[in-house]
């Protein structure tokens, strides 16, 4: 991924006001992220931890999304869980449901889309190993990289593509997860 200025970051959101893009705290290592192991830039508010942010390079620019997920007391969910995005399994409690409101008016109504994903949302660090995750073996222990790489950016465009409403939306039997490696 390309370095990202800080005010880039902020103009790129679709899906929020520019006040709250204004407001959005980044994280506090920020000026050491190294750009060349992002695929796409993404961080929990530490200011607001119910809050995260995604900004992805996409060939109309940038795009960058604000999400929710639910307070850890509020999960039910006791068992291993896959992020959609890429495709690692992790213990409970280490990747949940992020909900994105959709950008232009259909979000200012209410209408969101959501997506399981890693909690620390650093799927970039998970499919090039240089992040390992708890759970052992991993179903995509024997795919290369670049091909773990290829399934995790084409997931994303896919969710990106429901947030901005470019496309059609899927079905139900052709979620994000239909890509599986």
């Amino acid at each position: 991924m390309i370095p990202l200025a800080e005010s880039e970051i902020r103009r790129s959101f679709v899906n929020c006001s520019r006040g709250e893009a204004r407001s959005l705290s980044l994280p506090a290592a920020f000026s050491r992220v190294d750009w060349a192991d992002q695929d796409f830039f993404g961080w929990r508010d530490p200011k607001a931890p119910l809050r995260a942010y995604i900004v992805a390079e996409r060939d109309s620019g940038l795009v960058g999304i604000a999400l929710r997920t639910a307070s850890a007391g509020r999960s039910q969910i006791r068992a291993a869980m896959m992020c959609d995005l890429c495709r690692t399994v992790h213990e409970a409690g280490s990747a949940g449901l992020f909900v994105a409101p959709v950008a232009g008016e259909a979000g200012k109504q209410g209408n969101t889309v959501g997506l399981y994903m890693c909690g620390d949302l650093a799927c970039s660090a998970y499919v090039r190993g240089t992040l390992r995750p708890t759970v052992r073996p991993q179903a995509n222990d024997a795919v290369a990289p670049a091909e773990r790489i290829a399934v995790m950016m084409a997931n994303l465009d896919r969710f990106l593509n429901r947030v901005t409403a470019v496309g059609a939306q899927p079905g139900a039997d052709e979620g994000l997860g239909a890509i599986v490696h």
